[in-house]
């Protein structure tokens, strides 16, 4: 493909400000949120251990979002099998090998040799690529439930249940609540999903409660004023960085909580830190920022007239849209502690390359004019 010609095609503008905003701001929050703990690790040697690590993964999440800009996503589909069911067997041999060794952490990484995967992030993108592929080609049989709308479910629940023996119970709630806005968006039969949605609870409750450091969590956070030495510290802690900041924030590296009494302060509770140093109008500026990156890929997807498309740029929009949002409803105790990173801005490798991977395929559906147009008897619900 020519250079000038790739360089030409019309990709969605406001899409990719939001997306290098975002990165800037992380990378920038993420060296002063690790700078102390780089320190104490390196023996005083470097602040920027964190730093120097995130921006390799960030260069390979670059290029690979960039190859992805330049794919046609519509191939996708044609390996929307291969890549779930490369998913699945993913998750099941990373849990065998970890057992086999006798390792008793939690089995979310797949290595191999110096790399590693967190492999719920592949699962993630693979169920968004085959709820995609699986609505384009069952849009009149959604509403029947043994052969339109259990398959997907059944898909749903394979993943949801490998994730949580990791254990992994949050990111597994976040698949099943990916997996029921798709098939919602699609078209499936609300009572189905209603139905779905009840029994899903049900199930979800004796899984919690099997587990106690989940139910110390959400006891912790239903009394907020019990456990603060234990395991109500880091919410508390991120209480106190957030009002810290107070309105404009103690200015760049002037956290106080990420002086090791905030733990992670640079994974999943990095946007206490960002209250605490340019605060509630960083906070406010980066969560808009979020919901531009929404509404710029809903209306991708409204744009589209291939319904493939649609779905996909759904899914990936709602994907980066929930994440956000939960964790920074962790962050400011509104839910009980989860684990969740919030896109582009929290410190992790698998996650940013996915991300950004997800973000090249929503690109190139901005700039595609597909010649595929919606049956007639089928819209997704974006389309009233």
């Amino acid at each position: 493909m020519n250079y000038l010609n790739v360089i030409s095609k019309k990709y969605d503008r406001a899409l990719i400000s939001a997306v290098i905003l975002l990165c800037i701001i992380g990378t920038v929050m993420l060296y002063s949120a690790s700078s102390i703990r780089s320190l104490m690790e390196s023996g005083n040697q470097t602040a920027s251990l964190y730093l120097i690590a995130h921006l390799k993964r960030l260069l390979l999440g670059v290029i690979i979002m960039f190859l992805m800009m330049l794919f046609d996503y519509r191939h996708l589909k044609k390996y929307y099998l291969h890549l779930i069911f490369g998913a699945i067997g993913l998750l099941v041999i990373t849990k065998a090998v970890f057992v086999i060794k006798g390792i008793s952490t939690p089995a979310r990484w797949f290595y191999l040799g110096p790399f590693s995967v967190q492999t719920s992030d592949i699962a993630r993108l693979s169920l968004i690529i085959f709820l995609a592929a699986y609505i384009d080609k069952k849009q009149r049989q959604l509403d029947d439930f043994y052969t339109g709308f259990l398959p997907p479910v059944f898909v749903i629940a394979i993943l949801m249940s490998l994730v949580i023996i990791q254990p992994d119970f949050s990111t597994a709630i976040m698949l099943g609540l990916i997996g029921l806005f798709m098939l919602f968006i699609g078209r499936a039969n609300f009572s189905q999903l209603l139905a779905t949605s009840v029994a899903g609870i049900a199930l979800a409750i004796p899984v919690l409660l099997m587990a106690p450091y989940r139910w110390e969590r959400v006891r912790s956070w239903l009394n907020k004023n019990e456990d603060l030495s234990t395991i109500g510290y880091q919410a508390y802690q991120s209480l106190i960085s957030l009002g810290n900041g107070g309105f404009r924030g103690l200015g760049l590296g002037n956290s106080l909580e990420k002086n090791m009494f905030l733990p992670e302060p640079h994974t999943d509770f990095i946007f206490s830190i960002i209250g605490e140093e340019i605060g509630f109008m960083g906070t406010f500026f980066i969560l808009t920022l979020f919901l531009l990156f929404f509404q710029r890929g809903i209306r991708i997807a409204k744009e589209c007239t291939d319904p493939f498309g649609v779905m996909l740029a759904v899914g990936i929009s709602f994907n980066f849209i929930l994440y956000a949002f939960v964790n920074a409803a962790v962050v400011t105790n509104v839910f009980p502690v989860t684990g969740l990173p919030m896109p582009l801005i929290s410190y992790g490798g698998s996650a940013m390359v996915v991300n950004l991977a997800s973000i090249g395929i929503l690109l190139n559906i901005s700039q595609a004019k597909r010649s595929v147009a919606h049956s007639s008897d089928w819209k997704p619900k974006l389309y009233g």
